[in-house]
């Protein structure tokens, strides 16, 4: 039987992804990855951090699934890899479902709401309170 919530995506694998896309650092190499192949170094260029931390980073990604690691020569390139975001994908998408059914009913309720008003004779703009002038103790105009 499936988690709630998760078809055939495996629980442990969206975490990874979800986790992995939680660090603005990695989502920009990612971001890197997305126009094509790149060495260590080459993603390394754009930060301020150490090649070291980009390789910590870039650990995390290869664990997600998101990028895996080529071989040219003595260079070994990493890619994207569209498998895990198609599936964080689909799982985010159940709940945009669900999401755009609750503001199409949200629309049908306002919709009801405002022809009850067109049938009472009221506007839609609430009537001001308070624009009487108030009288003084003693004043009885």
């Amino acid at each position: 039987m499936e988690p709630l919530g998760y078809g055939r995506i495996s629980a442990d694998r969206l975490d990874a992804t979800f986790a992995a896309l939680a660090d603005p650092t990695r989502r920009a190499i990612l971001a890197r990855l997305a126009s094509g192949r790149a060495s260590v170094t080459q993603l390394t260029e754009p930060f301020v951090i150490s090649q070291a931390a980009v390789s910590k980073h870039l650990k995390v990604l290869e664990r997600a699934g998101l990028i895996s690691q080529g071989r040219d020569a003595q260079r070994r390139p990493r890619r994207l890899e569209a498998k895990p975001l198609a599936e964080a994908t689909s799982w985010l998408e159940r709940y945009r479902e669900f999401w755009e059914g609750s503001f199409q009913h949200l629309d049908v309720v306002l919709d009801e709401l405002k022809a009850i008003e067109r049938k009472r004779g009221r506007t839609a703009e609430p009537k001001k309170r308070g624009t009487r002038k108030r009288q003084k103790r003693g004043d009885h105009r």
